[in-house]
């Protein structure tokens, strides 16, 4: 873990610390294994955003690929009577399309992530309602997918087993990003995409397969929140959810420059914005003030992150001066030496 994720761990134990202290039901089971839930539900979200953050882009379509995706996959499973065996990968599919044609719009077209995205969040949020003329889609009274919901919406031995799928997509996606030649290739990407495409990286490529993986996890993440609701209204569901996932990726260090950030830092984000979340929800606090908690976030991110590299920044300037001071002085010494040697 680097200094920032340790900062944010301390952090978060330090809020939840003084969230018991205020009102001790945080600590009730049920309320640990409901935060759980959520978290693993955002956090999903929250790693498929990062691996765009990284390469300096943005998905703003996250909130409104849940809603389609998660439609389809009710209106696939409930009322086509698909099998949902079939019906998972197919979704997860369709997102990955999803991905690659955002990626392929920014990279072969030039245009901006902001531009296309945004006008992802538009097109798919109305084909949703579209889709289900404005109405709600879910399952009927009394249809059950006992292997399908354990899968999704279950638990083992108490834990939420979209915590377990969040860790073990955690750790996968740490191993990509931090532990192989792609991760260091889309680290380099964000920190200066000119230069890695002339030392040969396929920036292209690369850019194109991180919004691929932010699709899947995105499609990932729609099937689980379609699990846990069983009813969509496509015009609120998954409203804002881009905003969740862009600010646990800040608060995780990732920066929204790209090149920066960690997989942990980015789950810790997520547990962090949860944590908050609850602590909104214990003291009584109107729901409504939701998203300007959000939005106090994301800014103290941001400005983290921007004092942080200008004290980094200083540093090197500082370290450089002094080796340069200390580079002079050693040449001012050699011919002293040299003239001794002659005497």
């Amino acid at each position: 873990m680097i200094k920032k994720d340790l900062g944010l761990l301390l952090l978060i134990v330090v809020v939840g610390i003084v969230v018991a202290i205020i009102n001790p039901r945080f600590l009730l089971p049920i309320n640990l294994a409901n935060t759980a839930n959520l978290i693993g539900l955002f956090g999903i979200l929250s790693i498929g955003q990062a691996y765009v953050i990284i390469t300096g882009g943005i998905e703003l379509s996250v909130g409104s690929l849940v809603a389609l995706l998660g439609v389809l996959f009710v209106d696939f499973v409930a009322v086509q009577d698909m099998p949902w065996m079939l019906a998972l990968p197919l979704i997860l599919m369709l997102g990955a399309a999803i991905g690659a044609i955002h990626g392929w719009l920014i990279t072969r077209l030039n245009l901006q992530p902001f531009v296309v995205t945004l006008c992802g969040l538009l097109i798919y949020r109305g084909a949703a309602r579209f889709y289900t003329a404005d109405g709600t889609a879910g399952f009927a009274f009394g249809q059950n997918f006992p292997e399908l919901e354990f899968l999704t919406a279950g638990r083992l031995y108490g834990v939420p087993n979209t915590f377990i799928a969040l860790v073990i997509i955690s750790v996968a996606m740490w191993v990509v990003l931090h532990r192989s030649v792609f991760g260091r290739y889309l680290y380099a990407i964000g920190k200066n995409e000119e230069a890695a495409r002339y030392s040969g990286i396929h920036t292209g490529r690369m850019v194109m397969s991180a919004y691929v993986i932010c699709g899947l996890l995105t499609a990932l993440a729609a099937i689980y929140f379609a699990m846990y609701t069983r009813s969509i209204s496509p015009a609120s569901h998954g409203q804002f959810y881009e905003l969740y996932a862009i600010a646990a990726a800040v608060l995780g260090g990732f920066s929204l420059r790209g090149g920066e950030g960690s997989i942990v830092g980015a789950v810790l984000g997520t547990v962090l914005l949860q944590e908050l979340q609850n602590l909104v929800n214990l003291l009584g606090i109107p729901s409504s003030l939701n998203f300007a908690v959000m939005g106090g976030v994301i800014l103290i991110g941001v400005l983290i992150d921007q004092q942080w590299n200008a004290i980094r920044a200083q540093r090197r300037l500082v370290s450089a001066a002094r080796q340069t001071e200390a580079h002079a002085s050693n040449e001012g010494k050699l011919p002293v030496v040299a003239n001794q040697d002659q005497a």
